[in-house]
Parts: structure tokens; C-alpha cells; sequence
């Protein structure tokens, strides 16, 4: 367990320090790159805020490899990955929304060990995972209260195009079930609104490690759970509540 409060209190500050970097360099002037899409874009603040992250891993967890969501693939001989998202949500960072956070997951093998996540608009850090209890500015949440779906917020995100027949008939059974739906445009953010219980599930296709596990961690260290499942020929993300959860999943699952 020492060992791991190490490395959350490392991703504590590596979160803190990316993402107070990434709002010095908003509040300058950023211009953005588009990568896959109009909204999937990319700035100097992202770039930027990953190569102090890496910078500093290479240096204090030499052995752990590394993988980052603008582009850094560093092979490792401890079984370990640290994944880095520098700015999770950079849509909305870009254009001056504050639904927007720095964030990390550690992983061992094939679990995640912990989460860190940095939201500069409130000053708000969060650590934890399955095996540590999950924690706001350091003191510890509340166990997440059970919630079905009927009766609680979800949070989800489209992936452009919109016309795959069977994307749409998956994500509408999964829609069906909910008592109202928000997309906010940072899935992490999302994962800690309802680690705080203000949501109660998480569903979204092909998602990538880094927009994942941190969040997963941490909803995970307030007792949710996270799952996937494949439906419509993607596979879907699913977190929170674990009875919303399993709901979203059957729902997700039938034919």
C-alpha cells in the first residue's frame, strides 16, 4: 500500500502541474490543430502538458512505460503503463468552457491501479482507484449510493458520423431507460461528477485508454463499477452506480 500511495501522491502533482500549465498557456492564446474531426482537436497546451508529465515518469518511474494521448509510446520492463490525458476535454478548454481537466491512470498488467484527475476551474484534485479509497482535495468521498437507471442523470458522447444503423439502435435502447441525459464534452469530468454522485452512469463507444481509466479508477474507489461490452459492432464503456450499470449493459446487449 506504500508503494501506491507514492505513486497516487506523483499523480497527484503530476495532474495539478499539467493542468495549471494548460490554463497559463489558455489564458495567452491558444490556436488549435484538428485531428479526426471538428471537434477533435489538439493545442500547444496539450502538447505541452503531456511533455512535462512524461518528462518527469521518465525520470522518477524509469521502468514503467508510458502512453499518452498526443502521441507518446514509451515500452517499459515493469508491467506497469501510466496513461496520460493532458487536457480531457480540449474542445471545450480551447474554447474558453470550463468542463475541462488533467488527468492519469497507472496500470498494472490488466487493471488500473489508480486514477488522478486536476480540474483547474475549481482547484479540484481527485485520486483513487480500486484499492484507495477515492478522495477530493484529500479528503475522502462518500460510497457511491446505488441509483437504477430510471431515476438518475446520464452522460454520454456521439462520435461523429451519426448514420451506423446498428451504433444508433444500441445507444437508443440505452437511452430509452434514463431518467434525463447530459453531454458535457470531457468524459473524466463526467466520471467525477458522478464519483460525487451528482450523475449516476457513464455510457460511450470506443473510448480510448486515456479518456478511461481514470476516471473508471476513481468512480471505482467510491464502490461503482466499470464495465464493457460490445454492441452495434463497437465496444461500449460503461461506469457508476452498479445498478445503473448493469442496466445500461443489458440494454446495451439485447438483440
Amino acid at each position: 500500500m506504500s508503494d501506491l500511495l507514492d505513486d497516487a501522491a506523483l499523480a497527484a502533482d503530476l495532474v495539478r502541474e499539467a493542468g495549471r500549465l494548460a490554463q497559463r498557456m489558455r489564458a495567452e492564446g491558444l490556436a488549435a490543430e484538428h485531428k479526426t474531426s471538428i471537434s477533435d482537436i489538439v493545442t500547444a497546451a496539450d502538447k505541452a502538458a503531456e511533455r512535462l508529465v512524461v518528462d518527469r515518469l521518465t525520470a522518477e518511474r524509469p521502468h514503467d512505460a508510458i502512453l499518452g494521448e498526443e502521441g507518446t509510446d514509451r515500452a517499459g520492463t515493469s508491467g506497469r503503463t501510466w496513461v496520460i490525458d493532458p487536457v480531457d476535454g480540449t474542445y471545450n478548454f480551447h474554447r474558453g468552457l470550463t468542463w475541462w481537466c488533467s488527468a492519469l491512470a497507472l496500470v498494472d498488467e490488466d487493471d488500473v491501479l489508480l486514477g488522478a484527475v486536476f480540474h483547474p476551474h475549481d482547484d479540484d484534485l481527485f485520486v483513487g482507484g480500486p484499492e484507495l479509497p477515492s478522495t477530493r482535495n484529500g479528503d475522502e468521498l462518500p460510497a457511491l449510493v446505488d441509483v437504477p437507471l430510471g431515476e438518475t442523470c446520464a452522460t454520454t458522447y456521439l462520435h461523429p458520423p451519426f448514420d451506423d444503423p446498428a451504433i444508433a439502435a444500441a445507444f437508443a435502447r440505452a437511452v430509452a431507460g434514463v431518467a434525463t441525459l447530459r453531454m458535457l464534452g470531457s468524459g473524466t469530468m463526467d466520471a467525477m461528477a458522478i464519483a460525487q454522485g451528482q450523475m449516476g452512469v457513464s455510457f460511450q463507444h470506443t473510448v480510448a485508454d486515456w479518456d478511461r481509466l481514470p476516471g473508471a479508477a476513481i468512480i471505482r474507489g467510491v464502490g461503482g463499477v466499470a464495465r464493457q461490452v460490445e454492441a452495434g459492432g463497437v465496444v461500449w464503456s460503461v461506469a457508476g452506480a452498479p445498478t445503473s450499470v448493469a442496466q445500461v449493459c443489458e440494454a446495451l446487449g439485447a438483440r
